[in-house]
Parts: structure tokens; sequence; C-alpha cells
């Protein structure tokens, strides 16, 4: 619900949940959404889900600006910073990296959030804001610190509670997954060399990311010269070999391209696609987890709100899905307010 479109992101991770349905029941074995497919026996998988959603739509977007040609690439100047402006974007980086990281570990809410909220941020305690969006160094650290501190916030909820702190770490979970990996409290226990493999390699990716980045920026941004007609195919192929090659059927292509159109679909109508990805993941989880306090109650639905904890949990999600809405809404009423006066 974080962002400024709440009930958009409600729907999408509500279109989450629903794919997450998607296969034989584990308990009843009833087909549910299948069509009587029995390609969709096993569900949707999570690698046909992220390139159909991220990848094809991409695609698609792609193609409506083919008639555009390529864009202009402007000559790069100096490219490193000098001492002057690493000290004046000091303290930035010490309360971006901080609020990046908080914002990182609530799930759902994102580098791009962080970003926004940094800048934002730094841009009221400046004292000369008409310097942000003009190359003040403080506005372009804000949100940078900010997006680089978040991914590492986000692994905090995905290393401890197995739950996925951004659409990131649910392709994480998911690849993980892929090879019998379960994240979690246990994961500590039972195969810490991944967890602090896993910890290590931030420590080490930053470090590649100065030594590489810096002497490739004048290649990075000839990307931009590379027209969409030579290089949506490429990205195509790729796509396609990556998903054939999990269970070589034809059928998870078919329902790629169906995914990337939907996916394609929402994005013109603005929804973010991010909460697809956390329902999705988190719908499994709800589900048998759901399907565990049942057995343990016979059926009884009381065991969800019994005790002292399960009520603070239910009002505290009361909370987060309702509040969003209602700034949303004197949002509303406030600009419609402000256009009646003008």
């Amino acid at each position: 619900m974080a962002g400024d479109k709440p009930l958009k992101t409600f729907i999408a991770a509500l279109i989450g949940l629903f794919l997450s349905a998607v296969g034989i029941d584990a308990n009843s074995g009833v087909y549910r959404f299948t069509g009587d497919s029995v390609h969709l026996a096993d569900g949707i998988q999570f690698v046909v889900l992220v390139l159909g959603l991220f990848s094809i739509s991409e695609i698609l977007l792609l193609l409506e600006k083919t008639h555009h040609g390529h864009q202009a690439v402007k000559a790069t100047g100096r490219m490193l910073f000098n001492f002057k402006e690493a000290a004046s974007v000091f303290a930035v980086n010490i309360r971006c990296g901080l609020l990046g990281f908080i914002m990182g570990v609530l799930p759902g809410a994102g580098a791009t959030l962080a970003s926004a909220v940094a800048y934002m941020t730094e841009k009221r305690l400046a004292g000369d804001k008409g310097e942000f969006g003009k190359g003040d160094a403080r506005g372009l650290a804000a949100p940078e610190t900010a997006i680089g501190a978040s991914c590492c916030g986000a692994l905090v909820p995905m290393l401890t509670l197995g739950v996925p702190g951004s659409g990131t770490t649910a392709v994480m979970i998911g690849a993980l997954t892929l090879y019998n990996i379960t994240p979690g409290p246990l994961l500590f226990q039972q195969q810490p060399d991944i967890v602090w493999g896993l910890i290590a390699s931030l420590f080490i990716a930053n470090i590649m990311l100065v030594i590489l980045n810096i002497p490739m920026i004048r290649i990075f941004t000839r990307i931009l010269a590379v027209p969409n007609w030579a290089l949506v195919p490429v990205i195509a192929i790729i796509t396609g070999i990556g998903v054939y090659a999990v269970h070589a059927t034809t059928f998870d292509l078919f329902l790629m391209v169906g995914i990337g159109i939907m996916g394609y679909i929402l994005r013109k109508l603005d929804f973010p696609l991010s909460p697809i990805l956390l329902g999705f993941i988190l719908g499994g989880l709800m589900e048998q987890n759901l399907r565990r306090a049942l057995s343990i109650s016979n059926g009884e639905l009381g065991i969800l709100w019994s005790s002292p904890i399960s009520m603070s949990v239910w009002a505290l999600t009361v909370c987060m899905l309702t509040l969003p809405l209602l700034r949303s809404w004197r949002k509303r009423s406030q600009l419609r307010r402000a256009m009646a006066d003008a």
C-alpha cells in the first residue's frame, strides 16, 4: 500500500494472490483456475511470471517507440567527484542510508519509495531549495544512497521471516525455492554459508561496482544509442530461452506472452507490477499457514483473532490498508478544493 497509488497497489497485490492460487489444491486435489489444463496443474512458474510481467511488457512498450529512432547521447564530461563534493554529501549519505535501510525493511516499500522519501527529506532540510533539480550534489546523493540502503534492508525480512521485502528479493526467493532452499529463520542454522555468503557479496558487489562502473560510464551511455528495432529481438530471444529452459514446454512460452500482455495493459493503466510479485510469493505462504491454523482449531475461524497478538496484527493490517486510502482521498479533496477556489 506504499506510494501514491494505494488502491491500484492493493488491486495488483490481489492479482498476485489470485495467480498464486492457480493449480491443484494440495489437500483436496481440485483443479483451481486451470481451465482443465494439465499444463497449469503445478501452478504458474515463478520464472514465467517474472519474465512475462517485466520483460514482455517492456518489449511491448519499446515497440511503441520504434518509430522515434534512437536517443541522442551527449558527450560526458568529468565523471569523478572532488573532495568538496564528497564532503558536502557526507551527512546526506548517513541520513539517507539510515532512512533507506528502514524503508527497505518494510515489506513492499521498495527502492522507489525510499528514493522519493529521501529526496523530499533532503529538499526540506536544504536551505537553498532552488538548487534541487538543477544538479545539486545532495539531490543526486540522497536518492542513490537510499536506493542502495533499501536493497540491503529488503534482505532483512527475506532472511529472517522468508517474506520478500521488495520485488528484487521476491525474485531471489523464487530462485532459492527452485533449489529447494526456503528462506527464513532456519536458514541461519541449516545453511549459514548461504546467508553469510549473501552478506559478504554485498560488500564485494559495492567495491566491484566502483571499479567497473566508473571506467564503463561512457560505454553504458552508448546503450541509449541502440535503436529499439535492434534491442527488442535480442531481449525477446534471451527471454524465450530463459523460460523454455525451465521445463522445455512451449506452453510456458505462450503463458509468458499472455502474462506479458496483461502486464503491458496494467502498466498502461499505471498499475505497479511489484505488488503482483509480492502477492504471488506470499499467497502460497498465506494459504499454507491458514490451513495449518484451521487444522489445529478443527475448522474454527475464531483462532485467527482469539489471542491479543493476532488482534494486534489484525488492527495493524486494517490501519495499513485504510490509512493510505484516506491519505489519497484527502489529497484528491484538497486538489478539488484548490481547483474550485481558482
